[in-house]
């Protein structure tokens, strides 16, 4: 897989320890946060409100009640990622504060992954009306997964030089689509031959996302015996009180200083904005399937397979295509593919599944490559000692924790009651991180964080 290699200034047994994270909670992010768990939520918790599960021909409108507030069924997993990143706002921080300070992150990131995988591992006991059982692990796992991307993200800068941390980003998005293809694919399997395995749907389902949660906790002793911990540089001193004392102490010293960060802070914003068009739009795409347009689950798998396939091709020519013209251009020509992609989203036919996959296609080639590339290039703008903090603030916007998008998709569904200008107000994000990406000047940014200026950005 000389496509995969490492580059020759990478320490070749940390570069697929690190690597192979990305192989292990992509197997959580695809089968649990992209395809099966929101639409077997919205299923669940229209059983408990109605009674039926509901069809394009026979919808379920009658609300939850919860803390006195009436939630709409098919709103209630978007709610739950959304309060799951507010909570996020307030703990990673932390987390990154933390990381920054211990000379042993890779047991933290494991950690972390460790108990999302149990969490995720609890969805197999999800089933009749009981839609808290599916909220709580649902909330866990999702702030596991943030937690532990905080430290993963930082050890990028740990492990590449600036010259190389674009190529390495990108073939480790890579192999995540890979891990995240190979077990959708068995998934599929399970799902589409439940009859001939003696099983129902549901205990089909329960079973794949046993196998994610399964899946991100095993390749999780990867990178925890690849990767080798680094003693903190750089770390502000603060002089008293216990660890999470002096992390408070050390975050309260960043949030002082941002405004000397100009450019990385308005990359963090404008990230923030696009990334969470970009989540939401992954997270909410199997239920926009499944209610909106009408197609059966094995349709919706064979679909997410796809984009994993064309996605993992697509983040390693975004790879490319930024060694030649800079990761920034390169981002920004992706965000103008997903502005298309939305509003081609409101004109899909229902039950037509060519334009459902051509809409499939396009997604996978921008959705690897945007991601891996913000990755590097927002590690090119982070001071020193301060890399697992600053991933904190990014990861308020990474994958499976974004809160506008899912708030606002949520919030049209619900006063519309359809998914159509659902989708299609997800393009304000976009066009707002575009703007706002437009006006970052990478270099100065690099100057400003007193780092190594690579040959292109």
């Amino acid at each position: 897989m000389g496509f995969l290699s490492p580059p020759a200034t990478v320490d070749k047994r940390e570069y697929w320890g690190f690597s192979f994270y990305d192989w292990a909670n992509s197997g959580y992010v695809t089968t649990t946060g992209t395809v099966l768990f929101a639409p077997y939520l919205t299923s669940v918790a229209e059983k408990a409100a109605c009674g039926f599960v509901g069809t394009t021909d026979n919808p379920c409108n009658t609300n939850l009640s919860i803390l006195g507030l009436g939630v709409s069924p098919g709103s209630l997993a978007f709610y739950v990622v959304t309060v799951a990143t507010l909570v996020s706002a307030l703990f990673l921080p932390v987390v990154g504060a933390i990381a920054d300070r211990l000379a042993n992150k890779k047991l933290l990131m494991c950690g972390f992954a460790w108990a999302g995988a149990v969490a995720a591992s609890c969805m197999v006991f999800v089933g009749g009306g009981r839609w808290v059982l599916g909220a709580v692990p649902l909330f866990i796992g999702n702030l596991c997964l943030g937690s532990s991307l905080v430290v993963y993200d930082s050890i990028l800068i740990d492990i590449a030089p600036p010259d190389d941390r674009d190529t390495v980003s990108s073939r480790a998005w890579a192999l995540g689509y890979a891990g995240g293809f190979l077990l959708l694919l068995v998934n599929l399997a399970v799902v589409t031959f439940h009859d001939a395995l003696g099983m129902s749907q549901g205990t089909a389902v329960r079973l794949s996302l046993l196998s994610a949660g399964l899946w991100w906790g095993l390749f999780t002793f990867f990178p925890y015996l690849r990767l080798r911990n680094r003693p903190p540089r750089n770390v502000e001193v603060v002089r008293s009180g216990s660890l999470i004392r002096q992390s408070f102490g050390q975050l309260a010293g960043t949030l002082r200083h941002m405004r000397a960060y100009r450019m990385t802070m308005l990359f963090l914003i404008a990230y923030l904005f696009f990334n969470d068009g970009i989540q939401t739009v992954v997270s909410v795409s199997s239920t926009y399937g499944e209610k909106q347009l009408g197609f059966e689950t094995q349709v919706l798998i064979a679909t997410i397979l796809l984009v994993q396939l064309i996605a993992f091709f697509g983040a390693l020519v975004f790879g490319r295509v930024a060694a030649r013209y800079g990761a920034h251009k390169t981002i920004a020509g992706g965000l103008v593919v997903w502005v298309l992609i939305v509003v081609a989203g409101l004109l899909l036919p229902p039950h037509q599944i060519v334009p459902f996959l051509t809409m499939g296609v396009a997604i996978g080639i921008v959705l690897g490559g945007t991601q891996a590339l913000s990755r590097s290039a927002f590690s090119q703008l982070i001071p020193k000692g301060r890399e697992a903090e600053y991933f904190s603030l990014y990861q308020a916007g990474e994958r499976g924790t974004s809160w506008l998008g899912t708030l606002l998709f949520g919030l049209v569904h619900q006063l519309t009651g359809s998914y159509r200008p659902a989708i299609v107000a997800l393009g304000i994000f976009f066009v707002i991180g575009l703007a706002l990406l437009a006006k970052v000047d990478m270099r100065r940014g690099i100057d400003e964080a007193g780092n190594t200026q690579p040959a292109v950005v």
